[in-house]
């Protein structure tokens, strides 16, 4: 009996621990293909936002940087929820290619890390947006972090992208990233901003941040894998091993899925 508990704690860790470094680019490149769909149809019905006020989680753009190969879509909202499926627009801020700044976090080491590479970025790279008011290609100015001198603000009529993201050091970094990273790029030629967007957005959306309301969902999670760790047990008592775990394995690796996908909202919403 303790050695089935401990197997199945065993299976449930490695798991865990796989998805986050490893299959959650699986994840990720999903969520990324059925949002480029929704998005494209968007755009081809001339139904995709123009802002201020977005629902969060929804497409709002498509990020192309030929010099790192990322081709990513933007969606609203910058929490650690949001994050999982690709780069987050701050939703305080104008959309890509409008007039004034706008900011979009993504992920450095897990989750598809897309924007693992952007300190690779050098000035004059091209950064190209796509949105429901067209195409702006913009400028790389270069690469800052934490108390390197911030750019001038835009001039009038220039839209200026903010890339944000972390770096760390060592084997883990993608996990114990530290460092904030910014990314600035600039166009003359951009797209008027419609007003009324938010002046602040909540703590969770905040660079680094996590989000607390992922807790119940996450309880709920460990207290399904208490209950199949239990049920192996009795389980177990009847049947034959390879009759149970095969019955119980996949439950396993689903609950174990949907637990990390959990705790990485718990995480920094850069990482």
């Amino acid at each position: 009996m303790i050695t089935t508990a401990f197997t199945m704690v065993a299976l449930v860790s490695l798991w865990v621990a796989a998805q986050a470094l490893l299959f959650s680019g699986v994840s990720h490149d999903r969520a990324q293909a059925l949002l480029y769909q929704d998005f494209r149809s968007q755009l081809a019905e001339t139904t995709a936002p123009l802002g201020p006020v977005v629902p969060a989680g929804d497409p709002v753009a498509i990020l192309s940087i030929p010099a790192i190969g990322l081709d990513e879509v933007v969606v609203e909202g910058t929490a650690s929820g949001d994050t999982l499926v690709g780069p987050g627009h701050l939703r305080s801020s104008v959309l890509p290619g409008q007039v004034g700044s706008s900011y979009v976090y993504g992920r450095a080491g897990t989750y598809g890390a897309p924007f693992g590479d952007i300190t690779d970025l050098r000035p004059g790279d091209v950064v190209e947006t796509t949105t429901a008011q067209g195409v702006t290609a913009l400028t790389v100015l270069g690469v800052r972090r934490d108390g390197d001198p911030k750019p001038p603000p835009p001039a009038a009529g220039v839209a200026r992208l903010v890339l944000v993201s972390v770096e760390g050091e060592g084997r883990l970094a993608a996990l114990s990233a530290d460092t904030t990273v910014f990314v600035d790029a600039e166009a003359v030629d951009a797209f008027p901003a419609p007003s009324g967007r938010p002046t602040t957005v909540p703590d969770p959306e905040k660079i680094l941040a996590t989000d607390p309301g992922a807790l119940p969902l996450l309880a709920l999670c460990l207290a399904l894998l208490l209950a199949l760790t239990l049920g192996v047990v009795a389980a177990r008592q009847r049947w034959s091993a390879v009759l149970v775990w095969v019955m119980a394995s996949p439950l396993a690796i689903a609950l174990a899925w949907m637990t990390t996908d959990t705790v990485m909202r718990l995480l920094p919403n850069v990482i």
